[in-house]
């Protein structure tokens, strides 16, 4: 068989912009994105979202961009870093599916090294909720159950 002869087209998933006003049905409830740029933090928050009975991604800043291009997740945990920063470029794209969807989805926590809400953090109106290191089930359990039944129910 030569090169031209295969199948290279791959399973469709059609930009947020291209779903329109029906992004919302698309919105996968039990994904939840992870991002950060430490994989042992990543691995560290995608065991606490299985213990939710949901199914984590887990990305770097990097390569999160294209995955949401793909997906709406039900929520994305954004790991702040030192200085809450290191996720900003995504917030855009994420602000981006919320205002295509019509709601608050998808939800986002925001991982950091402060206490605080998003407004008392001076954070993007995109975070819904800030979850302070270090990272334990305790935190941030209860907050994805929550966020993920208020966008469910």
């Amino acid at each position: 068989m030569s090169p031209t002869d295969r199948e290279t087209r791959t399973a469709d998933h059609p930009n947020a912009a291209a779903r329109g006003t029906d992004a919302g049905l698309a919105t996968d409830f039990s994904q939840v994105l992870v991002i950060g740029r430490s994989p042992i933090n990543r691995v560290v928050v995608a065991k606490i979202v299985e213990k939710s009975g949901l199914k984590p991604i887990s990305e770097s800043p990097e390569t999160a961009a294209k995955a949401l291009r793909g997906l709406i997740p039900g929520a994305v945990v954004l790991d702040g870093g030192a200085d809450n920063k290191d996720c900003d470029a995504l917030i855009s794209g994420i602000d981006a599916l919320r205002r295509i969807s019509g709601k608050a989805l998808p939800s986002v926590i925001l991982l950091s090294t402060k206490t605080g809400t998003p407004e008392s953090l001076g954070l993007s109106s995109v975070i819904d909720a800030v979850v302070a290191k270090p990272i334990t089930p305790e935190r941030l359990q209860p907050v994805i159950d929550r966020l993920i039944g208020l966008v469910r129910g």
